[in-house]
């Protein structure tokens, strides 16, 4: 699992960091609002971590960019205020759940595991991202034709397609989709990119994986010439 703790206390930060460790929970660590906010926008997380009073900007406003932005990734608000009403505020700005300073750090855990689960269970069944869809439960993607796809390469392509635009590790490809495999190894997952990239192209769809072995993948979308024409898909492979 992989979180990110925005925290402007450096020192407690770091802490956090390690006891989330020992816990098998890998932490990225945001200094201010702002730097959560880019981060969010670029790194694929199960739970977001935000504390209320950050400098540059605070974490209710880095809540309303990250919500803004279309990102649904679980977040938890840490505060020092007790008052019911600044709880309500980060509620009603896309928060789901509010942790008041000081807490035990088993407490946060578990709460950082409980958003993770609902989340995955909270998963749409079905998921567009250009002229694709996947349908989850039937294991089907469709753009102008339909090809049904394995369980494994269902869960691989809706892991790219709930982080639109987003580059996601191999390393972190093959600890979401091959979770019940403790052995495997990247191999598959370049293996079953090469197997999507095939269906996609047999399906007809515009989008495609962009990536090379041993690196990051994301989906992508044909970039277009002012003229209407379809350009070459930056950082796409044919």
């Amino acid at each position: 699992m992989k979180v990110l703790i925005a925290e402007d206390e450096q020192e407690l930060a770091r802490a956090e960091r390690t006891i989330l460790a020992i816990s098998h929970i890998e932490a990225d660590i945001a200094h201010d609002g702002q730097e959560a906010v880019d981060m969010a926008a670029t790194g694929d997380y199960d739970v977001i971590v935000l504390d209320v009073m950050m400098p540059r900007m605070d974490g209710i406003e880095a809540l309303k960019r990250i919500r803004a932005a279309g990102d649904t990734t679980p977040i938890i608000m840490l505060t020092a205020k007790a008052e019911v009403d600044d709880r309500i505020t980060g509620l009603d700005a896309g928060a789901d759940d509010y942790l008041t300073k000081p807490f035990a750090m088993k407490e946060l855990i578990a709460r950082i595991r409980s958003q993770a689960r609902r989340s995955t269970s909270y998963t749409p069944s079905v998921l567009d991202y250009g002229d694709l869809r996947l349908n989850i439960a039937d294991q089907q993607i469709s753009s102008e034709n339909t090809m049904h796809l394995s369980g494994r390469e269902t869960k691989l392509l809706a892991c790219l397609m709930l982080n639109p635009d987003k580059p996601i590790s191999t390393e972190r490809l093959l600890t979401k989709v091959w979770d019940d495999e403790p052995d495997a190894d990247t191999t598959l997952v370049y293996v079953y990119v090469s197997y999507l990239r095939d269906k996609l192209r047999s399906i007809a769809s515009d989008v495609t994986i962009a990536g090379e072995r041993g690196g990051s993948y994301r989906l992508a979308e044909p970039e277009h010439n002012t003229d209407g024409t379809q350009a070459t898909t930056k950082g796409a492979r044919p």
